[in-house]
Formats: structure tokens, sequence, C-alpha cells
């Protein structure tokens, strides 16, 4: 296993749109997420597309942490999950705005508005069916990380770029979503 170097905005990989896995079960897709996982563990993060490891293709990894989970009934700690050529589907009209940071864009984060409720689906390496709704933590790194393989950053979601910022100073000034922006 190795840990990959992750494509920061501005690399064309992270424009592009990710081909489809023809087949998640052979050796080399395996390989590809065994390095996405352990490229994930040592920064810590809770998502991962291909794409931001410089490999266009249709997979992601994410986890829902038990500190992160909202306490919305589709929102439950996850393991890691492996999803090639993953689907998303809302559940519903309704969006809420959250924020977000990603790996490819260091040391910012944002207001991001997403579905609450998805249903998404896609195969596991060993070709297993994976279908499950989720709320919302779960629901957003789902949507977050399935971006990346259309080419989307989280930057291009937002609705207010008031509300992009930087790590220290969202800290320094935290910004309450629910009260607006002054």
């Amino acid at each position: 296993m190795a840990i990959l170097k992750i494509a920061r905005m501005g690399h064309p990989v992270l424009r592009g749109v990710a081909a489809e896995i023809a087949d998640p079960t052979v050796p080399e897709i395996a390989r590809l997420a065994a390095d996405m996982r352990e490229t994930l563990v040592d920064i810590g993060g809770a998502g991962l597309a291909a794409p931001q490891v410089h490999v266009p293709l249709r997979l992601v990894l994410f986890q829902v942490p038990p500190e992160r989970t909202t306490g919305a009934e589709d929102d439950l700690p996850l393991d890691l999950t492996v999803l090639a050529n993953p689907v998303i589907e809302p559940l519903g009209e309704a969006r809420e705005l959250g924020w977000e940071g990603c790996l490819s864009v260091p040391g910012l984060r944002g207001a991001v508005p997403r579905w609450t409720r998805i249903r998404y689906r896609g195969l596991s390496v060993r070709g297993e069916r994976i279908e499950r709704i989720a709320a919302g933590f779960h629901a957003r790194v789902v949507q977050h990380e399935c971006d990346h393989l259309d080419g989307i950053l989280y930057p291009q979601r937002m609705t207010d770029l008031r509300l992009l910022v930087f790590n220290e100073e969202g800290m320094r000034y935290p910004i309450d979503l629910g009260a607006g922006v002054a």
C-alpha cells in the first residue's frame, strides 16, 4: 500500500468527469481502494474520491465518525465504505446549509447547501451492490465525494461566497449559519 498525493484545486484532474469502472472487482481497483484508504487514514479525512489522488475513475471512500452524526434518523456512524460507480437520488426537496472542507482545497471551508436526505447506490470492490438511505453528515459526505467524480469542488456549490473562510479565521470569528450573515 502507498500514501497517494492529493490533487489541489486548479489541477485538471479535478475538473473532468471521471470514467465508469467497468469491473470494480479487478485487482487494480482493490489496490487503488487500499491506497486511498491508507491516504485517508494518514491525512485524517472523512472521505476521498479517486480524482483527488490523480485517478479519473468513479470510486469514492467515506466514513461517518460517531462525533460527526447529527441525530437525524438516517445519520448513524458508519465504517469506511468503498463505492464504485455511485449514483445519488435526492429524497425530497429539502436542503440544508452546512460547513464543508476538502483535502483538495486545503486551509479553507465554506457553507454549502446539500440535499438533507438521499438514496445512494453503487458497487463494492467485491462486486456487491450497496444501496443506502442517508441524512445529515452521512448525506453530506456522500454528496461531497460524488461531486468530485463530476469535476465539482464545493466552492462551486456555494450560494454565498462570504461564507468561504480560512479555517483559522472561521475558528476565531465563528459564523452561525442559522442566524444568517452580518
